[in-house]
């Protein structure tokens, strides 16, 4: 595909980490808010919903911004199948780090570039595989009152104190954990005919 430095980047989210993380490209951008239902379908699996809804809020956002190149992305914590989001509550996040304690959970993060005026739409998934440590249920208070990630999927934020609850961590997009695979987005923008030299600033 062709070039399009006059097309727009619109970054399909609400959430300040994808935006923090989008900026190290020094790419122009804007933000707008998808209007997605993120309920889970019956039967789905982590990584079939995180696709599904990626992909999802890019169509929701291209909608309203037909020419430009839009970025959905979504993520959710798998553990043995089982889809664990966002807990918005401290009693809800303690539940969660009980249950992913000295077991491996795969973050399953999915983006989406999607531009309606040229007909362009990719969707890749980054699974990162993270050994959680035999946390103790002291220590899952004290991390929660220190950092409250509520709005994180999975209750730990692996860029900031999180990252003490882990044993390890495998994947091959390092930013992928925080909410944002870069070397996927970028690797699709390219795709959709950004391109990121010129267009950084």
């Amino acid at each position: 595909m062709q070039s399009s430095p006059s097309r727009k980047l619109v970054l399909g989210s609400t959430s300040v980490y994808r935006r923090e993380l989008l900026a190290r490209l020094r790419l122009p951008f804007i933000v707008a808010a998808p209007d997605v239902d993120e309920t889970p379908l019956p039967g789905e699996a982590p990584a079939a919903l995180a696709r599904r809804l990626a992909l999802a809020k890019a169509r929701a956002v291209a909608d309203m911004h037909p020419d430009c190149i839009v970025i959905g992305s979504d993520q959710v914590a798998d553990l043995h199948g089982q889809s664990l989001g966002k807990p918005g509550t401290h009693d809800r996040a303690v539940a969660q780090l009980q249950a992913m304690r000295g077991q491996t959970v795969i973050f399953q993060t999915a983006v989406a570039v999607v531009c309606k005026a040229s007909g362009f739409v990719q969707e890749d998934l980054a699974p990162v595989r993270v050994q959680f440590r035999d946390l103790g249920d002291a220590e899952i208070e004290q991390y929660l009152r220190a950092e409250t990630p509520y709005d994180c999927a999975g209750s730990a934020k692996s860029e900031g104190l999180g990252i003490s609850l882990l044993e390890a961590i495998d994947n091959d997009d390092p930013t992928a954990l925080v909410g944002l695979p870069l070397i996927r987005t970028c690797r699709m923008l390219r795709a959709a005919g950004l391109n990121l030299w010129e267009q950084a600033t």
